[in-house]
């Protein structure tokens, strides 16, 4: 299965839809409904053992990478008309020796894995699949083999398009099988159509523990647990490590639970995580501030197959070149090598925290390790919302020292040396 994807830039995306939304708002819908149609398009790879590939345009691969994930195949669309770049993309199919081939886009909310399926059974008996979209065009077309004639003089974004090529077909001698009509997301009367999908109740968000392991942390507390407001389905532990300061009182006073444990963040986290209540837990450092809509974000990255874990983007709370520098680094090793660190917020089931024995309890590098183990299980999935983290280490020691210090942490950590060792080290050096 092939999806036709295109980045939603203002502007330029669902560019009949601007003078009803605006192109902000068309942007954002295009965007939905092409989260909307790689949700079941996954599912659909998972459920029948299928191969699915991700074809682009509007954009160059790094933005859908962090964007989409990096469990996709990526390919950028051809040159040419709509037809032209159908073509194309069939051709390559069927040159890595495809036996079937569907190509969709993502504008018909209807569609999904089982009507896929179905397409794909149906080339078994013929040699094309049409999904008749109800204004004129078609939302799906399987072939079995390249059909270069069936792309050709097509008024592509007219009332004409399904009756053109199946009138193609007819003189060809070509025999096609018709799927269900269904209504596409084009103009500004279709809105309706997304707008009662996107309405479907969802299923109810599940019931997260948020822990937070702290150690003299008066300064950021109000402001984490603040963030952790927008969700009725959660539970606040912070998980004090000794403070000489106000952090307990003041978690206390906000309504988080406040539970004492001996120094040590991965040994903060398992005693938070064995006090939690909910079905997922959400280890949240106490200088990050989580983003709006991050239970229902987490709700759903979890629910969908593959996905063992999840964090969120990285930013920084203070602007300058060199930050935004290390923000996209840090967002590419999450996006493209699922290795998102500690102040990302990292998410996950508590019985798949339980099944991996916790975190270890080493003096650093506890989230890195975990992380390790987790992809050995399954996908680590970066989720689009950023979570606000404190610049302070930057600022403090310094922000090309603090890079290359975690580095060199990582490395000589792969080479062997005792996280003890390696803590010591890192303490002189920042202090």
């Amino acid at each position: 299965m092939i999806v036709f994807i295109r980045y939603p830039e203002p502007g330029k995306s669902k560019t009949r839809l601007i003078p009803a939304l605006g192109p902000r708002q068309a942007a954002d819908l295009h965007r939905k409904m092409t989260e909307y149609t790689l949700s079941w398009a996954r599912r659909w790879e998972e459920r029948f053992s299928g191969s699915l590939q991700v074809q682009f345009t509007g954009s160059g691969e790094e933005p859908f990478l962090e964007w989409l994930g990096s469990d996709l195949s990526y390919r950028p669309q051809s040159e040419g008309d709509l037809g032209e770049r159908m073509h194309e993309a069939f051709r390559r199919a069927f040159q890595e020796r495809m036996e079937k081939a569907v190509i969709v886009g993502t504008d018909c909310p209807g569609l999904n894995e089982d009507l896929c399926r179905k397409a794909f059974e149906e080339l078994d008996r013929n040699e094309v699949v049409l999904g008749p979209a109800k204004d004129g065009g078609y939302y799906l077309i399987g072939l079995r083999r390249p059909i270069k004639d069936l792309f050709r003089e097509i008024p592509w974004g007219t009332g004409e398009v399904l009756a053109k090529t199946r009138g193609i077909a007819q003189n060809l001698g070509i025999r096609v099988f018709l799927l269900e009509p269904l209504e596409d997301v084009d103009r500004p009367e279709d809105v309706p159509v997304w707008e009662k999908f996107a309405s479907t109740p969802s299923l109810p968000s599940p019931f997260i523990s948020i822990i937070i392991p702290a150690l003299n942390e008066e300064e950021n507390i109000e402001a984490c647990l603040a963030s952790c407001e927008n969700s009725p389905q959660a539970e606040k532990i912070v998980v004090d490590g000794g403070s000489l300061d106000r952090t307990a009182a003041i978690a206390r006073s906000l309504g988080a639970r406040v539970i004492f444990s001996p120094r040590g963040r991965g040994r903060q986290m398992n005693l938070g995580a064995r006090e939690a209540a909910g079905d997922f837990l959400l280890f949240l450092h106490a200088d990050t501030r989580l983003p709006e809509g991050f239970a229902d974000c987490i709700g759903e990255v979890l629910l969908r197959p593959g996905i063992v874990a999840g964090a969120f983007l990285f930013s920084l709370d203070a602007r300058s070149p060199g930050l935004s520098l290390i923000e996209k680094i840090a967002n590419w090793r999450s996006c493209r090598l699922q290795l998102p660190y500690g102040d990302q917020a990292i998410f996950l089931k508590k019985g798949t925290f339980e099944e991996m024995g916790g975190y270890p309890e080493m003096p650093i590098l506890e989230d890195y390790e975990l992380i390790r183990r987790l992809k050995k299980q399954g996908r680590v999935f970066t989720a689009p919302l950023p979570a606000l983290t404190s610049a302070r280490r930057w600022r403090e020691v310094g922000l090309w020292k603090t890079t290359l210090l975690n580095q060199m942490i990582v490395l000589a950590y792969h080479l062997g040396i005792s996280p003890h060792t390696l803590a010591r080290w890192y303490g002189r050096r920042t202090r």
